[in-house]
C-alpha cells in the first residue's frame, strides 16, 4: 500500500467517508440476505481506499463477520498468480488450521488448493489445464459458501489493478456464481492507473453488468474535510492559510495531505513522494517528457494553441507527443481544447525538473505568446498569466507591471486572496525597478494601501495589519490627513475583528483629521457610527450616522449611503423597532444590488438573516442565509461577511431545534479560519447547544476560550449580554444556582444592558429560572434580582413574536409561552415552558394537568437529545405519576427535518443526493439517518423505509 511507503503522521480522525462506509455496511447487510455479492471500490492513488476498507473490516469483524484479507502485488506487467487468494487462504489456515479448512471441502478437494498453499499437500497433476482451473475456482467458491453457513464472510482484495490474469478470472467467476447469502467480496483498484489498454477495464465493464455488484468511486476530500484531517493530525485547529495551502497543493488527496502536514511550515514535498509522482512520467517516451516539461511551465492547465505556439510543434506533432501522456493518465483533456495535469503535484514535480536556463526561456516564451494573443488563455486570465510568466522569466520590469495590473484585475473580480501575493510581488520588486512608481502610476504607499484593503476584505488580518503599519510609517498626517485617517480606520476595524477594546479613541482621532464635509469624512463616519451603536451609544451613533447619510447623498456616493442606512438599521434594532430594521436593511440591500457592491450586499443580507430570525420568520432567514453565503463566496468575502452569515444561519438552526445542522454549520465555519470576533460568535452558538444537551465540559471550554470566565473586557453590549447569559446557563447546568445568581447580580449592576428587545427578554426569562431556584435559599437576593429585572423589563419594548414569547416566559405565563413557542417552531423553548407549566400544575395539585404537559414536552426534548431537560421531565413525571413512555417511538419523536430525510431515504436517495436537495452537508444527513434508525429501532435504510410506510410516518 502507498501508506506503507512513508513514515508519516496519520490522522486519528476518520474524515469524509461516512457515506462510503455506510454504503459498504449496507452492501454487507444486503449480502446477508443474498442480494449482494461484491463491491468494486475505485479511487486515485492515496485517496484513502485502504483506510476506508480497513475501517469497514474492523466494523464487520466487530459485528461477527469473518474478514479475510488478500492483496495484489506489483511485480511485473502481470502480478503474482492468485496472490490475493493465496494470502486469504494462508490467513484462514493460520487462524483455523489446515484440517478444519479441508473439512469444509469435498473429499480430496484440498489437492486443488495445494496449488495456492503447500500445506494442502501435493497439487493435482492437471493444475494448469482448463479442467484444473475450473476445479480450483469451484473449490474457492465452495469454501467461501461453506464458511458463510456459520457467519458472514467478507473477502477484501486490494489493488486489483495489479491482479494477474488468473486472479482476474477467478474474481469474475466468483462475482457471477456466488449464490448463497452472507458472502461479500470487496475489491479496490486505482482508477488513475487504468489506461485504455489496461486488462482490468474489460473485467470492470463485465462485472458492472452482473447483478449484486456495486461500484463505488471514492472522491477527493473537500476543503472542510482536509481541515478536519489536518486538525486530527496536529491535535488542534490548523491556521486557515495553512489549510488553504495544503488543500491547494494536495487537491484533497489524503495521502498528500499527510505528507504536506509532515513537511512543516513550508509544505515542501518529501523526496520519496516526488519519486512516486514522477514514476508515471518517467515511463513515457523521451519526446513526450520533453513536451510535458514545456506544458508544466504553462501551469496546471494549458491550451492546445498556446502549447503549440510555445513548443513550435505542429498540431499533429503535438498530439503525437502528448498521446502517451494522455493514455497514461498523466494528462487529461479539458474543455476548450486544453490539457490538464491530473494533479497539480505532477505538474510541480515535472516543472522542478527544468534547468535554470530552460525555466527562464520557457516562461519568457509563454509571456511573449500571451502578450501577442491574449485569446490563447481563458477570458479574464491574461493579466494573471502574464504576471506569473514574466516573473518566472526573471524580467523584473515587466514582472512588476504585470503583477500590478493583475492585482487590479483581481480586485475587479473580487479575488482579494489572489490579489495579495501579486501586490506582495510588486513590493518585493520595487527596489529592483528604478522607475517603479512611474511604470505603474502609483507610489509605494499606494501599493501598501491596496494590499491592506485586499487583506482586510479576505479576512487575512495579520497581513493586513502589517501593510497598514508600513503605510502609516511612510505618511505624515499633517500633509496627507485623509490617507492617514483611512488607514487608522482600517487599523481600528482590524482591532475590532481581533476583539481589542481600545478602538473608539483611534476612530475619534481619525474623524478629527477629516473635518471637511467630503468623502474622506464619510468614510470615517461609517465605521465610527457603527462602533458607537454596538457599544450602546445609540444617541451619538445615530446622530453621526444621520450626518454621514446626508453628506453621502449630497456627494452622490450610494455605497456609503447604503452603509450608513445599515448603521441606522442597527439603531432601530437596538431601539426595538424590528420592522423598521428590516425595511432599512432591505433598502440598503437594494442599493447594494444596484451598485454591485459586494461589501454592502453581504453585510445587508447577514443583518437581515438575524432580523428575520428575531421576527420568527425562520424559513426566510435560512433561504436568505444560503443566498448570502453564495454571494459572499462570489464577492470574495467568505471569512468576514460570509462567516458572519453562517453564524446567523447557525443561530437560526439552533433556535428552531435543528441542532445537528447548527453544529455542522458551526464546524464548517470554524474550519474556514474565522477572524476572532466571528469565531467567538460561532462558539457562543455552539455553547447554547452544549447547554441544551448537558455538555458541561464543552461549555466550560468555550467560556474559557472566549474570556467569559476570566471576565475579559468586552466593548459591545450584545456580546456582554450573551456572554453573561451563557455563564448563568453553565452554572445552572452544573447545579450551581447560587453562582448563577451571583453572575446575575453582577450583570444587572452594569451601567448599561443591551437595549435589543429580544436579547433583553431572553436574559430576563433566564433570570426567572435562577430566582425561582434560589427563592428558598436566598430569598432576599433573589427578590432583589427580580426587582432589578422588573425595572429593566419596564423599559423594554416587545418587538416581535420571539420577544413576546420570551416576555411571556419572563411573566411566568408558561402555557401561553409554550403556545407561542410552538407557533414559532422552537421546540426547546416550548418544552422548557411546558415543563415549568407542569411544575406549577403539580404544586397546585393538578397531577393530570402536569402529566399532560409533560407528555407534550418529552418527545420534543427527546428529539433534541436535550438530556438535562429530559431528566427534569422524567423526574417530575415520576413524582406526579405520569405514564411511562411506550417502548416504540411515536411518530412525533421524528423531528420535521428527520421526516424530510426519511422521506428521501425511502425514495432510495444517497446521503449526497439528500444533502444536495436539502442544502445541508452529507455529514449532517448521516447524523440524521443514524438518529432515524435509532428512533425507529431498525438497522438499515431499507428497514427504515419499510417502517416509515408501516407506521404511516410519510402520509402527510
Amino acid at each position: 500500500m502507498l501508506e506503507d511507503m512513508l513514515g508519516r503522521s496519520v490522522s486519528p480522525v476518520f474524515v469524509g467517508r461516512a457515506e462510503e462506509l455506510a454504503s459498504l455496511s449496507q452492501a454487507l447487510e444486503e449480502a446477508r440476505r443474498g442480494a449482494a455479492t461484491a463491491v468494486l471500490l475505485g479511487g486515485e492513488a492515496g485517496v484513502g481506499k485502504t483506510r476506508l476498507v480497513q475501517r469497514f473490516a474492523e466494523q464487520a469483524a466487530h459485528d461477527g463477520s469473518l474478514v479475510l484479507y488478500g492483496g495484489c502485488v506489483e511485480l511485473s506487467a502481470e502480478g503474482l498468480a492468485y496472490a490475493p487468494f493465496t494470502a486469504a487462504l494462508r490467513q484462514l489456515v493460520r487462524e483455523h488450521g489446515r484440517a478444519r479448512v479441508a473439512a469444509l471441502l469435498p473429499e480430496g478437494a484440498e489437492r486443488d488448493l495445494a496449488r495456492l498453499l503447500p500445506e494442502f499437500g501435493e497439487p493435482s497433476g492437471d493444475g494448469e489445464t482448463d479442467s484444473g482451473r475450473a476445479r480450483l475456482f469451484e473449490q474457492i467458491l465452495t469454501l467461501l459458501e461453506r464458511l458463510a453457513e456459520s457467519r458472514p464472510v467478507v473477502l477484501l482484495i486490494e489493488d486489483i489493478h495489479w491482479a494477474d490474469r488468473s486472479s482476474r478470472d477467478l474474481i469474475a467467476f466468483l462475482c457471477r456464481n456466488l449464490s448463497g447469502p452472507q458472502v461479500l467480496i470487496v475489491m479496490t483498484y486505482r482508477s488513475d492507473d487504468l489506461h485504455r489498454q489496461h486488462p482490468l477495464r474489460p473485467v470492470l465493464a463485465e462485472l458492472g453488468r452482473v447483478g449484486g455488484v456495486l461500484r463505488l468511486d471514492l472522491p477527493r476530500l473537500s476543503k472542510d474535510e482536509v481541515a478536519q484531517q489536518m486538525a486530527g493530525i496536529l491535535g488542534r485547529s490548523p491556521a486557515y492559510h495553512k489549510v488553504e495551502k495544503v488543500y491547494d497543493r494536495s487537491e484533497g488527496i489524503p495521502l498528500f495531505v499527510e505528507a504536506l502536514v509532515d513537511s512543516g511550515v513550508d509544505c515542501a514535498f518529501p523526496s520519496s513522494m516526488q519519486d512516486l509522482i514522477l514514476g508515471a512520467v518517467e515511463r513515457l517516451p523521451d519526446e513526450t517528457q520533453r513536451v510535458l516539461r514545456i506544458a508544466a511551465a504553462g501551469g496546471i492547465r494549458v491550451g492546445h494553441a498556446l502549447l503549440a505556439a510555445v513548443s513550435g510543434l505542429s498540431d499533429l506533432e503535438l498530439e503525437s507527443a502528448l498521446r502517451p501522456a494522455i493514455a497514461g493518465n498523466v494528462l487529461q483533456i479539458a474543455d476548450g481544447r486544453a490539457y490538464l495535469f491530473r494533479h497539480s503535484l505532477i505538474r510541480e514535480a515535472v516543472h522542478d525538473e527544468l534547468l535554470p536556463g530552460e525555466h527562464q526561456r520557457l516562461h519568457a516564451r509563454y509571456a511573449e505568446e500571451i502578450s501577442r494573443d491574449r485569446a490563447l488563455v481563458p477570458p479574464g486570465r491574461a493579466k494573471v498569466e502574464l504576471a506569473h510568466h514574466w516573473y518566472g522569466a526573471r524580467n523584473d520590469g515587466w514582472a512588476l507591471i504585470s503583477a500590478w495590473e493583475a492585482a487590479r484585475a483581481s480586485f475587479h473580480a473580487f479575488a482579494y486572496t489572489e490579489a495579495i501575493p501579486l501586490l506582495e510581488r510588486v513590493l518585493m520588486l520595487w527596489d529592483r525597478v528604478p522607475d517603479a512608481a512611474e511604470r505603474i502610476g502609483a507610489d509605494h504607499t499606494a501599493v501598501l494601501e491596496k494590499a491592506s484593503e485586499a487583506a482586510r476584505a479576505s479576512g487575512d488580518l495579520d497581513r493586513g495589519l502589517k501593510f497598514v503599519k508600513a503605510a502609516l510609517a511612510e505618511l505624515d498626517e499633517t500633509r496627507e490627513p485623509a490617507r492617514v485617517a483611512k488607514l487608522l480606520v482600517r487599523w481600528a476595524q482590524i482591532k475590532v475583528y481581533k476583539e481589542k477594546t481600545d478602538v473608539v479613541e483611534q476612530l475619534r482621532h481619525a474623524l478629527r483629521l477629516v473635518p471637511e464635509p467630503d468623502l474622506a469624512r464619510v468614510e470615517v463616519i461609517v465605521p465610527m457610527s457603527q462602533h458607537l451603536m454596538l457599544r450602546g451609544d445609540t444617541e451619538e451613533g445615530t446622530a453621526l450616522a444621520e450626518e454621514g447619510l446626508a453628506l453621502a447623498r449630497k456627494l452622490g456616493d450610494r455605497c456609503q449611503e447604503a452603509e450608513l442606512l445599515l448603521n441606522l438599521s442597527l439603531g432601530h434594532s437596538l431601539a426595538g423597532d424590528t420592522e423598521a430594521t428590516l425595511a432599512t436593511n432591505l433598502r440598503a440591500l437594494e442599493i447594494g444590488r444596484e451598485e454591485g457592491s459586494g461589501r454592502v450586499i453581504t453585510r445587508a443580507i447577514g443583518n437581515n438573516v438575524d432580523t428575520l430570525n428575531d421576527l420568527g420568520r425562520w424559513q426566510e432567514a435560512l433561504e436568505l442565509g444560503e443566498e448570502g453565503w453564495r454571494l459572499a463566496k462570489k464577492y470574495g468575502r467568505v471569512r468576514l461577511s460570509g462567516l458572519f452569515t453562517l453564524n446567523n444561519i447557525a443561530e437560526t438552526l439552533e433556535a428552531i431545534g435543528r441542532w445537528d445542522e447548527a453544529l455542522d454549520t458551526i464546524e464548517r465555519a470554524l474550519n474556514l479560519g474565522p477572524v476572532l470576533r466571528n469565531r467567538h460568535h460561532l462558539l457562543r452558538v455552539r455553547a447554547d447547544v452544549a447547554i441544551g444537551r448537558g455538555e458541561v465540559d464543552v461549555v466550560e471550554g468555550i467560556l474559557r476560550e472566549t474570556g467569559v470566565l476570566s471576565e475579559r473586557p468586552e466593548d459591545f453590549v450584545q456580546d456582554i449580554t450573551n456572554s453573561m447569559r451563557l455563564r448563568i446557563g453553565w452554572h445552572m447546568l452544573r447545579g450551581e444556582p447560587d453562582a448563577a445568581l451571583a453572575v446575575a447580580e453582577r450583570t444587572l449592576a452594569r451601567p448599561a444592558q443591551s437595549p435589543k428587545a429580544m436579547l433583553g427578554w431572553r436574559l430576563l426569562a433566564l433570570l426567572t429560572v435562577v430566582c425561582d431556584a434560589m427563592e428558598e435559599a436566598e430569598p432576599a437576593r433573589a427578590r432583589a434580582v427580580s426587582e432589578q429585572a422588573a425595572e429593566i423589563a419596564a423599559g423594554l419594548v416587545v418587538s416581535g413574536p420571539v420577544a413576546e414569547a420570551y416576555r411571556l416566559s419572563y411573566s411566568r405565563d408558561f402555557d401561553a409561552a409554550a403556545a407561542a413557542w410552538e407557533r414559532l417552531n422552537r421546540p426547546h423553548n416550548q418544552a422548557k415552558a411546558l415543563l415549568r407549566a407542569a411544575k406549577i400544575a403539580a404544586r397546585s395539585g393538578d397531577r393530570e394537568g402536569a402529566a399532560s404537559r409533560l407528555a407534550l414536552a418529552r418527545p420534543l426534548a427527546d428529539g433534541l437529545r436535550a438530556a438535562p431537560l429530559l431528566e427534569e421531565i422524567d423526574a417530575l413525571g415520576r413524582r406526579v405519576g405520569a405514564p411511562q413512555q411506550p417502548d416504540q417511538a411515536p411518530p412525533e419523536l421524528l423531528t420535521p427535518r428527520e421526516l424530510e430525510v426519511l422521506r428521501l431515504v425511502a425514495l432510495g436517495r444517497t446521503n449526497r443526493d439528500i444533502a444536495k436537495e436539502l442544502f445541508i452537508s452529507a455529514k449532517t444527513v448521516s447524523v440524521h439517518v443514524s438518529n432515524i434508525l435509532a428512533k425507529l429501532g431498525v438497522t438499515t435504510r431499507g428497514e427504515a423505509a419499510a417502517a416509515a410506510h408501516r407506521l404511516s410516518l410519510l402520509s402527510h
